[in-house]
């Protein structure tokens, strides 16, 4: 993806990337922690972390779109994963690798910001 005047996404190989490793971190880190207290709520973290944005999604953010978010949603969605990959990371792990996480996850929040500024700015559906 490219941008261009036309309003394109903006290039984001590097953003999604950091984005993938962290959302990866929160579908492992997240069912790990909680496990301990609750198969069931383990479970359930991991099918909301990994269901929401399959089904939801921006148009012209994904290929293909199950039900049209808004930007703002897109964004909050990423926002879910990243604090659960660092929350979960601290909980679960010892504290080199939560620190190794959160620098991924701070990486992914600057590296993010051109594309949450083309999300606030798409319709809902397009």
């Amino acid at each position: 993806m490219t941008s261009d005047a036309a309003g394109a996404a903006p290039d984001d190989r590097l953003p999604s990337a950091l984005r993938a490793s962290a959302e990866l971190v929160a579908w492992v880190a997240t069912p790990w922690w909680l496990a301990d207290s609750s198969w069931p709520l383990a479970v359930a973290a991991l099918v909301l972390l990994i269901g929401l944005p399959t089904v939801f999604a921006t148009p012209g953010d994904k290929a293909r779109v199950l039900v049209p978010a808004p930007g703002w949603a897109t964004i909050a969605l990423v926002l879910l994963q990243l604090v659960a990959a660092v929350v979960s990371s601290w909980a679960a792990w010892p504290h080199w690798a939560a620190v190794v996480v959160s620098v991924l996850v701070a990486a992914t929040v600057v590296t993010e910001q051109p594309r949450w500024r083309w999300l606030l700015r798409r319709p809902r559906t397009a």
